[in-house]
């Protein structure tokens, strides 16, 4: 395991994907946070990122899967992305963790990544407005989920045998594109389910 951690890029890039998508996560967070605590004293508050009928926060906040569990959905945001900025600086302090804290980490990542998805569809589909600041968020936890799968894999702490190993290390080998591919494929149906406004206003 050691070896592992000294040997790996994966490890190194690691604390940095946690910081710096934390800080995003943190920021966006905040602010979707400071608007709703507006919006609530102000019903008639105009958030900053209201942009157009789509692009339009104050319709995704003021809808109820913007507190999906009865509170504002950012509180979670703020908690989590704050425990991933404290895990990536005591990674870079040379701080290590055990097997059950992976595997813990790697659950959070599992609901967040369901969390974030069921928040796109909810948004594109059914609300049919879009916050870039939760965009952002759906940004980070993705990269978050992905990139700390592939480290409990490569660790060691899930065992993977036949055709899973060998799907896990392609994976490996096309980390960047694979996540790349995902996000330009959340891209492509916002713009395909929204083509019809900008559609309209661009040509």
């Amino acid at each position: 395991m050691a070896r592992v951690e000294k040997q790996s890029n994966l490890v190194k890039a690691l604390p940095w994907i946690f910081i710096v998508g934390g800080i995003i996560g943190i920021i966006s967070s905040f602010v979707i946070t400071l608007d709703k605590f507006k919006l609530a004293e102000n019903p008639n508050y105009i958030p900053s990122c209201n942009l157009n009928p789509i692009v339009s926060c104050g319709s995704v906040m003021a809808s109820h899967q913007g507190s999906a569990f009865g509170f504002p959905n950012p509180f979670i945001g703020l908690a989590a992305f704050a425990v991933l900025i404290t895990i990536g600086m005591a990674m870079l302090a040379g701080a290590t963790f055990k097997k059950w804290f992976w595997i813990g980490l790697e659950l959070g990542s599992i609901f967040g990544l369901l969390f974030v998805h069921w928040l796109f569809y909810e948004s594109v589909y059914r609300i049919h407005a879009l916050c870039p600041y939760c965009m952002a968020v759906w940004v980070v936890v993705i990269v978050t989920f992905w990139y700390v799968s592939l480290y409990v894999i490569e660790a060691g702490f899930i065992n993977l045998k036949g055709s899973a190993k060998k799907v896990a290390d392609l994976a490996r080998s096309h980390h960047i594109d694979i996540v790349i591919l995902w996000l330009l494929i959340i891209a492509a149906l916002i713009l395909k389910h929204f083509w019809y406004y900008y559609h309209n206003h661009l040509f």
